[in-house]
């Protein structure tokens, strides 16, 4: 007697979407590299260059903002600091759900949209400077984030995803605003 295997995400809506957004993304990544060097190749450090890179953290930072926004109104909620307030609360809860619906298809486009920066800023020179050196930090911890965010569907993570998200956010912050 055989069993079947049960696929990572359970639900079948959720499966789809990343499955569709993971091939978005890819095809993103790859459009944009191939991009990135076919029209300034030879031109890396110029500042058309510099903006063109510089663009991408832009865009990757609104999509982190979204997706760390399910984790602030998940708190809220947690903390019942709208409890009372009805209508409030009801508002609150109805971003959480939307939030929770784009966390994963957004980070998941965002990390790409971070790695066309990242490389970007490889291609233009790296320095030991702050802000190189936290964006490379948030970089780094961008990997095991996403892998323990596919361990929260087997609710296996043990509070890792949280812990990570959290330090990303405050390099991710310091590298962006800093």
């Amino acid at each position: 007697m055989s069993q079947s295997k049960q696929p990572i995400i359970q639900n079948r809506k959720e499966r789809t979407r990343v499955f569709w957004t993971l091939g978005i993304t890819l095809i993103f990544l790859v459009l944009g590299v191939w991009y990135t060097f076919h029209s300034f190749s030879g031109s890396f450090h110029t500042r058309p260059f510099t903006h063109f890179f510089k663009e991408f953290g832009s865009y990757a930072r609104i999509g982190f903002f979204v997706v760390l926004a399910h984790f602030v109104l998940m708190f809220i909620l947690r903390k019942r600091y709208v409890d009372g307030v009805g209508q409030i609360k009801q508002l609150v809860i109805s971003l959480s759900r939307i939030a929770r619906q784009l966390h994963v298809p957004l980070a998941i486009i965002a990390t790409g949209i971070v790695l066309i920066h990242a490389i970007g800023a490889l291609l233009y020179g790296f320095t030991f400077d702050f802000t190189n050196s936290t964006g490379l930090l948030s970089l780094l911890l961008l990997l095991p984030l996403a892998i323990s965010g596919i361990f929260r569907y087997k609710k296996m993570d043990r509070k890792w995803h949280w812990g990570l998200g959290l330090g990303f956010a405050v390099l991710f912050m310091a590298h962006s605003f800093l």
